[in-house]
């Protein structure tokens, strides 16, 4: 007999947020995102400071959702595998980004959790070339840039830039190498 938990799992949350694909009202010139879907390995090269030293690995994985019109990922680090014991809340991800198109604005709104370190920004994104850039806010209002390039089918870069109290200077605050897994 299946428990409560698992028919939630079976018929509840899971299958009414995960989406087989993007929306048809989404055009394929307007899909900034879906190329992401799937698993990724990361090779964390900065956070807050440079790690390439410590070679820290974590990992990302991205889905539609919401019936096609949003793309949502959890990104971790370090790796599920590398997380015992659990690491300190300086190098410790494990949030969430939801990506949800707004055909008004012709972008994405992107929105970033993470319950570890309270951390919450909110961006828009668009493609910029074979980039995708994704400009806004830390919730005390620091301007940011994320990015994705050096894209490919099976990579990309990640590069998180926040704008320095000077008003000219951005500081690099994190640097991702994405692999995709198979």
């Amino acid at each position: 007999m299946m428990n409560v938990t698992e028919a939630h799992l079976k018929q509840g949350f899971s299958p009414a947020l995960v989406a087989d694909g993007r929306a048809a009202e989404i055009t394929g010139s307007d899909d900034a995102y879906g190329w992401l879907v799937g698993s990724w390995e990361l090779d964390v090269l900065h956070y807050r400071v440079d790690m390439s030293a410590r070679r820290m690995t974590g990992e990302v994985h991205f889905a539609w959702v919401l019936e096609g019109r949003a793309v949502q990922d959890v990104w971790i680090m370090p790796r599920r595998s590398q997380r015992i014991p659990a690491p300190g809340a300086d190098n410790n991800m494990y949030g969430t980004t939801l990506r949800i198109w707004d055909a008004a604005l012709r972008a994405w709104r992107v929105t970033y959790f993470n319950p570890v370190t309270g951390q919450r920004n909110e961006l828009t994104g668009r493609r910029v070339g074979r980039d995708i850039v994704q400009i806004g806010t830390h919730a005390d209002g620091t301007p940011i840039r994320w990015n994705f390039t050096d894209i490919t089918d099976d990579s990309f870069r990640w590069t998180g830039v926040a704008l320095e109290p000077d008003g000219v200077t951005w500081r690099l605050e994190a640097a991702f190498l994405g692999r995709r897994t198979r």
